[in-house]
């Protein structure tokens, strides 16, 4: 598979525990927004340009390029109208929260998140909003029937906590399923510019030094089997510019993510400047090609 360094961000989204995250400076991974609770390597008011207005129009970028696709692979691991309850952990703002109910409207759905602030932003959309650790919900045993973590994990220095608590509260047979990235094969960007590899490879140090783990999506399978779950399987997808234009990839490839870097002095003005202008050329090229790669790893309580 042909990489590129263009790539400055992975998908990423709410943090799902209270983990503590040692790096405030950290834009990609986080320690917390003022006063407010965040959980894992995540900080919503930290994660890309224009603070937390910013990160809103993010996670809905980042949820109208790939909801499609996982939506059909959560119907295919047996998401329908009766496949609650539905937990969803990590729900952050509720840019998917909001397209499953639209396309599940009867289904019982819980939305979780940490950060009541950022799940603020999901009101109204019919799902009932909890603020809560994911490691530790006010819900009983064997009370769901299908579990959600979306780049909930990537976050987490201790997944595992996550997963047994998700397990806890699904039904035997109840089924499980988690989205997320791998920094290794995130797909390809062409043309390539190999001389922002230094620049977007701090984005990623800057994750891991909070806690977090950009390389999660090689484990998701070994973490669901050590977790107790069952019929564990993987399914990749993928976003390309066939379906969507380039410019709706500027969450991804764009300079957003490394202006919070520019502030906390990781990445200088000339390396952000250099990584504007290979952008914007980038997506002025007719040529220019995106292909996202995602993976979603599913799995069974057992009976």
């Amino acid at each position: 598979m042909t990489t590129s360094p263009l790539m400055p961000s992975l998908p990423s989204g709410p943090s799902a525990t209270s983990d503590p995250a040692p790096a405030p400076a950290d834009p990609a991974g986080r320690a917390g927004a003022g006063a407010r609770p965040v959980g894992g390597s995540y900080d919503p008011a930290a994660t890309t340009a224009g603070g937390l207005t910013g990160e809103l129009a993010r996670l809905e970028a980042q949820a109208e390029l790939s909801f499609g696709a996982e939506l059909r692979i959560l119907r295919e691991a047996g998401l329908d109208a009766h496949a609650g309850p539905f937990v969803e952990i990590g729900a952050g703002s509720g840019a998917v929260t909001r397209r499953l109910r639209a396309a599940l409207p009867a289904l019982a759905h819980t939305a979780v998140d940490i950060d009541g602030h950022l799940l603020a932003h999901a009101a109204g959309c019919g799902a009932e909003l909890l603020v809560a650790d994911g490691a530790a919900l006010p819900l009983p045993d064997n009370s769901a029937g299908f579990v959600l973590l979306r780049y909930v994990l990537q976050h987490l220095a201790d997944p595992q906590a996550v997963l047994a608590e998700a397990l806890r509260v699904l039904r035997p047979g109840g089924r499980i399923a988690v989205t997320e990235v791998d920094a290794s094969c995130w797909g390809l960007a062409e043309p390539a510019y190999p001389e922002l590899a230094g620049i977007h490879g701090k984005l990623a140090r800057a994750q891991t030094s909070a806690g977090g783990d950009r390389t999660v999506g090689r484990r998701l399978t070994r973490l669901l089997r050590g977790a107790g779950y069952e019929d564990v399987a993987l399914r990749p997808f993928a976003s390309t510019n066939d379906d969507h234009p380039v410019e709706a990839f500027a969450p991804h490839l764009g300079p957003g993510r490394l202006q919070p870097l520019v502030a906390a002095g990781v990445v200088s003005l000339g390396e952000f400047a250099l990584a504007t202008d290979r952008w914007n050329r980038f997506r002025a090229d007719p040529d220019a090609y995106v292909m996202l790669l995602g993976f979603t790893a599913t799995g069974t309580a057992p009976h």
